[in-house]
């Protein structure tokens, strides 16, 4: 684009921003006449895709901005009257970061002034209670303004339809093109009053049914030391725990108030390396039973606990996701158990031993919650969906709730929840997991990696020969096309993709193998780790990362 071009274009858009903040930002970036940061803001727009949109917080096009709102707004409004939804309802959530309230009230204005109804939750509140509250409302959409775990500096819009889960193809790309055909910001009415926000109603009905969770007998006994990471979760979590007749949380002080700013974190995500240091430092002080932590917008929930040698240790999503499995099947649970293809296929040996449907889906809940007859989802990214009847998405507190029942169970019967994972190992060959992630600034650097292993494939990894590859961008038999390999080999199984979500390449790796007894458990170990270690190693090497 020429300079002239770039600058009469940062103009036209400062000239409808409707917030003070982008701005004036814009207008210093104008009048310094900055072209490599204007080019880069203008370089195209942010694209709507099934994660909705999520990005960096700045003026222009490629920025999370009220302007790139107010469109997304008015896409979905026009989407949702042209499938005939010309009055239906849509309910508004959204979380503490910044400029997630102003995003919350730009998308019930553009709403109203569409002819739709809206509603607002009464404040910052975790993601799945917008999940259950457009269900239990009876709304034709719902949007969460969140960017989850993110760096601070994002914000995000996450879009929901009617049947309380998020939009998958065509959706996305429909939305998208009502997006593109939005002219200008004055075209589209955005009133002042004439939507509800509203009370603590829907969140009761929401804790109400995090009951039904739980079974009516269970123990309740396991303590616990809880942080939201700065988040919405904190007060969500500790009524569902009051309500179970669980002891309080002791909570991690330094992140317990919603924070944008994320202050004691690198990044505000519990897998992340440092996350949880202060709530294993509340853990050593307090010596509870396991650590919960939840993720800002608490839809993900991470478990950790003590090791026999004092200290304390992260559980895997897929270490969880399998303990909750269990869990389940032994409550008698019916119905589907379902994953998506990056997390273990334990969950897969659970099913088929307690003779229950099994179903593997494309990463992410948007697909997991599709599935028919489901009665248990998870995802290796720390995301469980427990109760799909009540949130058809992944939801952090009702996870909590139920490991920590679990955790009360195995500790009245003097056992905990590494007991179980040596169980299961036991029983269905120790699943050891692990993932190799790239974060890069350039995102060519990922598609230069997808496009080697294209061209020269990797015929084997650790000394194992590939059995099988796979370029899912073809689609399986039960698999919709996605960009991504996959390799399987005699023993283990590896996926390379990129983050929907993040600047990242994602590798997902997994090796399988057998436990004759509990005392084989530390070779079994040891020789899990050597092959994973290795696995990624000339991974890395073939990806030319």
């Amino acid at each position: 684009m020429h300079d002239d071009e770039l600058i009469t274009r940062a103009k036209a858009w400062l000239a409808e921003d409707p917030d003070a903040d982008t701005r004036e930002e814009l207008a210093e970036l104008i009048d310094a006449r900055s072209l490599p940061e204007l080019a880069t803001r203008f370089s195209g727009t942010l694209q709507f895709g099934t994660a909705g949109l999520r990005g960096e917080l700045g003026a222009g096009p490629m920025r999370m901005n009220r302007s790139v709102v107010i469109r997304a707004a008015a896409g979905l409004a026009a989407y949702l009257k042209a499938k005939g939804h010309t009055d239906g309802l849509v309910v508004i959530g959204y979380d503490a970061r910044h400029k997630s309230a102003d995003f919350a009230e730009d998308t019930a204005a553009v709403m109203t002034g569409a002819g739709l109804r809206a509603a607002v939750l009464p404040r910052p509140l975790p993601t799945p209670v917008l999940a259950y509250a457009i269900r239990h409302l009876g709304a034709v959409a719902g949007v969460e303004v969140t960017a989850s775990h993110n760096p601070p500096r994002d914000n995000g819009y996450k879009v929901y339809l009617g049947d309380g889960s998020q939009i998958v193809p065509p959706a996305d790309a429909e939305i998208a093109a009502e997006i593109d055909a939005v002219r200008a910001l004055a075209d589209v009415p955005r009133p002042t009053t004439g939507w509800e926000t509203l009370d603590d109603t829907v969140l009761d009905a929401y804790l109400a049914r995090t009951d039904a969770v739980l079974a009516p007998d269970s123990p309740r006994t396991a303590r616990t030391v809880y942080t939201p990471m700065h988040g919405v979760g904190r007060d969500t979590l500790l009524a569902a725990f009051a309500r179970a007749g669980f002891p309080a949380p002791e909570l991690v002080a330094e992140q317990a108030d919603p924070d944008p700013d994320f202050p004691t974190v690198a990044f505000p995500n519990p897998e992340e390396p440092g996350a949880m240091d202060l709530a294993f430092a509340k853990a050593r002080e307090t010596n509870p039973d396991l650590i919960i932590a939840n993720d800002p917008d608490a839809d993900r929930c991470a478990v950790a606990v003590p090791t026999v040698d004092d200290g304390w240790r992260m559980l895997r999503g897929d270490e969880v996701g399998a303990l909750l499995a269990t869990h389940l099947v032994r409550r008698g649970a019916r119905g589907t158990f379902a994953e998506s293809i990056v997390s273990s296929s334990l969950l897969g040996r659970i099913a088929e031993k307690a003779n229950l449907p099994y179903e593997e889906t494309l990463t992410g809940f948007k697909w997991i919650a599709r599935v028919e007859g489901l009665r248990y989802g998870y995802e290796e990214a720390l995301g469980y969906c427990v109760d799909p009847e009540g949130v058809r998405d992944k939801d952090g507190i009702t996870a909590a709730l139920l490991v920590t029942e679990l955790a009360s169970e195995l500790k009245a019967e003097g056992r905990t929840l590494l007991d179980l994972l040596d169980d299961l190992a036991v029983e269905h060959g120790l699943h050891a997991t692990d993932q190799l992630s790239v974060r890069v600034e350039d995102l060519s650097v990922i598609a230069n990696s997808m496009r080697r292993l294209r061209e020269q494939p990797p015929t084997h990894l650790a000394g194992l020969p590939i059995t099988r590859a796979e370029d899912l961008t073809k689609g399986t038999e039960t698999l919709p096309p996605t960009d991504g390999l996959r390799y399987t080999l005699d023993g283990a199984r590896v996926i390379v993709r990129p983050s929907g979500t993040e600047p990242k390449l994602k590798c997902y790796l997994e090796v399988v193998v057998p436990v004759p007894t509990h005392a084989d458990l530390t070779a079994a170990r040891a020789k899990a780790t050597d092959l994973l270690e290795t696995i990624k190693r000339d991974l890395s090497t073939a990806a030319g990362i």
